[in-house]
């Protein structure tokens, strides 16, 4: 895909009301449009996105709650005027509400709810509850809910192949997401850590078949994601440092039967970085990124590909009040992570 010319216009606001030190009213608004004129090949598509939103909400506290209700309302639209079979007008308007509450001094729970009345895909409710708790120098939270997506022909893979040899046999289904996270934290002096364990569904994903034909569908097995993540940060001046890993199972129905990895998912990602700080004089900073093999899809070459680690480092040094010298190396392992999704 080249861009030939993009254009991009936006404004937005927002207002905020106090009465009485009570209550707390909000306003905001936003709207925006993209123009985009790109080639594929030799095939050239003209299109325009739209985007508007706007909420008015109400903010105030009873006792332990503080809670939140408000409408909303939102406008998606998308104009190809060389595929118009692919053009999509969304309008959403909503009502949402949150209540925010103290049970006790290690206990509080939060709940929410929204109700959109999509134009297309009907009445679709929101809920989702989470819970924080607190002992000492453990905190954990918990929380789990769902919601909905309106799908649209605009996926990673259309955008870089273009939408004029795209085909839908079918309207799309409307993408449901199911969602459930825990995390604990400890902290001992200097050290930080957390662990989280999360799992989501999204039933009727959208999926592009490229295997046998260039054509646009829903799913019906859901997609699954199930995974942990560890994080550990220590700071004790000048010097801190952090620490993360992270192990995700993404899959998806395989077309032949059974399930399989979602393509460029890795399944493996590891990060650490240091930095050293002199307060108003100096900073300098490493950092190193590895990712795990992932699962190719349609490559000639290789089914999956190979893994590799990005290093990177940066310094910062103070001249004088008005003058300060910044230095970035990105990528000093010279990583073409192209390359590695090709054999050598």
């Amino acid at each position: 895909m080249l861009f030939r010319s993009t254009r991009r216009y936006d404004a937005g606001g927002n207002v905020h009301w106090l009465f009485g030190g009570a209550l707390v009213a909000t306003a905001r608004f936003s709207h925006s449009e993209l123009q985009h004129e790109h080639t594929f090949g030799e095939i050239l598509e003209h299109d325009r996105h739209e985007l508007s939103f706007a909420e008015v909400a109400i903010r105030g506290t009873v006792g332990p709650n503080t809670w939140v209700a408000g409408v909303a309302g939102q406008r998606d639209a998308y104009r190809p005027h060389d595929v118009p079979r692919f053009a999509y007008t969304y309008t959403a308007p909503g009502v949402f509400l949150q209540d925010d509450i103290a049970v006790t001094p290690w206990l509080s729970v939060s709940a929410s709810g929204r109700l959109d009345m999509h134009n297309v895909y009907g009445t679709r409710f929101s809920p989702r509850i989470a819970a924080l708790l607190r002992h000492g120098a453990w905190t954990s939270r918990w929380s789990a809910g769902q919601g909905f997506f309106a799908p649209t022909a605009l996926t990673e893979e259309t955008e870089a192949a273009g939408l004029t040899r795209l085909v839908m046999p079918r309207p799309l289904t409307a993408e449901r997401g199911r969602s459930a996270t825990i995390d604990l934290t400890r902290t001992a002096g200097a050290l930080t850590v957390t662990g989280t364990i999360f799992a989501s569904n999204i039933d009727h994903p959208v999926y592009v078949d490229r295997a046998t034909a260039y054509r646009i569908i829903n799913l019906i097995p859901p997609r699954k994601n199930r995974g942990t993540e560890v994080l550990a940060t220590w700071r004790k001046l000048p010097v801190s440092a952090t620490f993360s890993y992270s192990y995700v199972r993404a899959s998806e129905v395989d077309p032949g039967g059974g399930r399989r990895d979602v393509p460029l998912t890795p399944r493996h990602n590891l990060g650490v970085v240091g930095t050293w700080e002199k307060e108003g004089k100096a900073r300098i900073g490493v950092e190193l990124y590895y990712t795990g093999e992932q699962r190719l899809e349609n490559n000639p070459y290789r089914d999956t590909s190979r893994p590799y680690l990005i290093v990177g480092a940066m310094g910062e040094r103070t001249i004088n009040k008005h003058w300060k010298l910044f230095l970035n190396m990105e990528n000093l392992s010279n990583v073409d992570r192209k390359s590695t999704r090709l054999n050598s």
